[in-house]
């Protein structure tokens, strides 16, 4: 950190690095000043800043680096960070990527988000206020996405006289709180972003500090690269590359360790061997490749090999399991409860994904662990995931690229939540799915008709028992085998250990969703009728079943009619205050988005709505007319 002018060096290191902490710590106006200080600026560059300073500034005019990053609009309106922002710069011996993410709490998953790419982090502090919650969360979420290079700043001395007693005490609570997070003593460092204290030089107010220069610490520290070039092979395939019938490559990045010619290899979760024939690259073939370079590999053997399966060194493979438990931080506005499906995107491998337990969450004050049935925006905890099929994976700790993923709501397709894998669940080894020799269709086949479940939602009131019960009896009437899966009854016994909480509901629909498959896999007409509230429980029960067995039938009444049946006195004592969690009233009900049928009890009767759900299912042939069922018998 000379300051030299940047010139291009294949051989110099690559440190990606954020600058994190609590709101208004000074992260940009660090991120400017570094980048004045090292002589990367060019001077229309500083021209303009000098212009925006005049116009936009905080400094009464002078120059205000904190608009070298702050782009956008609200940014400079708020003075506040709101999208992470890249800056590049180099030294002589080390090029630079640096981050600025922002500290409200609103965006923690942008910061998150730079976070999983960076090597270090620079965690800032305000001199004057010390340690804060949002600096205890971004150095937690910074240690589990596995930074382990960390600099303690404190920001702003100038303000506090540079005042040695506040630089050690703050030193002294921040280090207790690496030490709580496992991570190494941090470098801490008292520094005045504005005025370019201990920046790059080493600053005349501080005699008594002893350390390095921002500056120093950046040079010096380990980048990632040389970490994983020390570990065992890991290439995730990204693409198989068959330009003709003569050549297939499998393109990727080697995210660990390295690989050479003649090498052997094992093709995870398959686990099937093969030597490698060719290292390929667009300016040549190679001898070897390492951890960081983008490449193809031709194997010398014509085996099975997909986008997302992970090539490994045989002698220390990486793990393959469908269970797995991860360290979870929550980016979205709707909670995370157990049972809901997601897709986990894990590398270029994209499976699904089901969250079955949160195991704990972490109080980010005292970094305890709390009992959870849900975790909200911003909260981070470890989970059980369940994956509907196995995927190689090394613990996160160990290798970041084979152990972090993203959870992706299906529908959507919004990033959810960011985890990082930590081990496998063993006793799934122990679980072997049962193939019974008859099959569903089988058993559906003597019935004369096809199992298939009519999952009749609506509010409390809507008519969705009654329904439900004049279906089952003109089935019953025409032979059909069917059950009634009613929300009270099976509260009465197999889930009345649930109560009313979101996280509860969740768990109500996905216990009763795989005992509806069950059914269906008997050859039954399964008629659930339960409130089911939520569309992503809905779009679960339904993902469980094979396409053309799942109708989702819309039992639709207007609160206000539901609430004038009342048969059950229920929204009376929800009004009330007796009754607290009920659906309509102080809890939500999502409406089917395309119901397969759509039901308003409004204009139509019990009996009517019955013949329009039968004749639905005998248009899909899911049930068979009498008169073709005796023919099917007779014949």
């Amino acid at each position: 950190m000379s300051g030299s002018q940047p010139s291009p060096a294949p051989q110099r290191s690559l440190l990606r690095v954020i600058t994190c902490g609590s709101v208004d710590d000074g992260k940009s106006t660090l991120i400017g000043r570094l980048l004045y200080e090292s002589k990367s600026l060019y001077e229309d560059q500083l021209q303009a800043l000098a212009a925006d300073s005049r116009k936009a500034g905080t400094q009464g005019g002078a120059l205000d680096f904190a608009l070298l990053v702050d782009g956008l609009v609200a940014e400079r309106e708020q003075g506040i960070t709101i999208d992470v922002a890249y800056r590049y710069f180099s030294s002589p011996t080390r090029k630079f990527i640096l981050a600025d993410t922002p500290g409200h709490l609103q965006y923690t998953r942008n910061m998150a988000t730079a976070a999983s790419n960076a090597g270090a982090a620079m965690v800032l502090v305000d001199a004057r206020k010390g340690v804060l919650t949002q600096t205890r969360r971004h150095a937690y979420i910074g240690a589990l996405l596995g930074i382990r290079a960390l600099a303690l700043v404190v920001n702003k001395m100038d303000l506090v006289d540079y005042d040695q007693e506040r630089f050690t005490a703050i030193e002294a609570e921040f280090s207790a709180l690496a030490q709580q997070m496992g991570l190494p003593a941090p470098v801490c460092i008292p520094l005045s972003a504005l005025r370019g204290d201990n920046l790059v030089e080493r600053s005349q107010h501080t005699p008594w500090y002893q350390g390095p220069t921002l500056g120093q610490w950046l040079e010096t520290t380990e980048v990632d690269e040389t970490v994983a070039a020390r570990q065992p092979l890991r290439f995730p395939v990204q693409w198989v590359n068959r330009p003709s019938e003569d050549f297939r490559g499998l393109a990727g990045t080697v995210a660990a360790g390295s690989v050479r010619v003649g090498d052997a290899v094992v093709v995870q979760p398959s686990a099937q061997q093969a030597r490698v024939k060719r290292i390929v690259t667009y300016d040549g073939d190679l001898p070897t490749a390492v951890a960081g370079q983008s490449v193809t590999l031709v194997l010398d053997a014509d085996i099975d090999v997909s986008r997302g399966d992970l090539i490994a060194d045989p002698a220390s493979p990486a793990e393959v399991a469908d269970r797995i438990e991860a360290d979870m931080v929550w980016f979205s506005e709707t909670p995370l409860f157990p049972g809901r499906g997601y897709w986990l995107k894990c590398g270029p491998r994209t499976v699904g994904a089901t969250v079955t337990r949160i195991v704990h969450r972490v109080d980010i004050e005292t970094f305890d662990r709390l009992p959870a049935d849900q975790l909200d925006m911003n909260a981070v905890g470890l989970v059980e995931l369940t994956l509907d099929q196995p995927i190689a994976f090394d613990a996160y700790d160990l290798n970041r690229d084979a152990g972090g993923f993203l959870l992706i709501d299906r529908i959507d397709h919004e990033t959810a939540g960011a985890g990082m894998l930590v081990r496998a669940l063993r006793d799934a080894d122990n679980l072997v799915w049962h193939h019974s020799q008859i099959t569903k269709a089988q058993r559906a086949a003597i019935k004369h008709q096809k199992g298939c479940v009519l999952w009749l939602t609506g509010l409390s009131g809507a008519g969705k028992s009654t329904i439900a019960n004049r279906v089952e009896q003109q089935l019953h009437r025409r032979g059909c085998h069917s059950f009634l899966l009613d929300g009270d009854n099976v509260r009465h016994g197999l889930n009345k250990d649930l109560g009313f909480t979101d996280a509860d509901r969740v768990e109500n629909i996905r216990r009763v969703g795989e005992v509806a498959k069950l059914m269906v896999d008997a050859g039954l007409i399964v008629l659930v009728a339960f409130i089911s509230p939520f569309r992503a429980e809905r779009r679960a029960a339904r993902a469980l079943l094979e396409a053309g067995e799942f109708l989702e039938v819309f039992i639709d009444a207007p609160l206000e009619l539901a609430e004038r049946r009342d048969p059950k006195g229920l929204y009376r004592k929800a009004r009330s205050g007796a009754l607290k969690n009920f659906t309509g009233i102080d809890s939500p009900y999502e409406p089917p988005e395309h119901p397969d049928i759509h039901i308003q009890t409004a204009h139509m009767s019990p009996e009517q709505a019955a013949d329009c759900i039968v004749s639905r299912l005998i248009a899909a042939g899911l049930v068979v007319p009498p008169s073709a069922a005796r023919t099917a018998t007779t014949a």
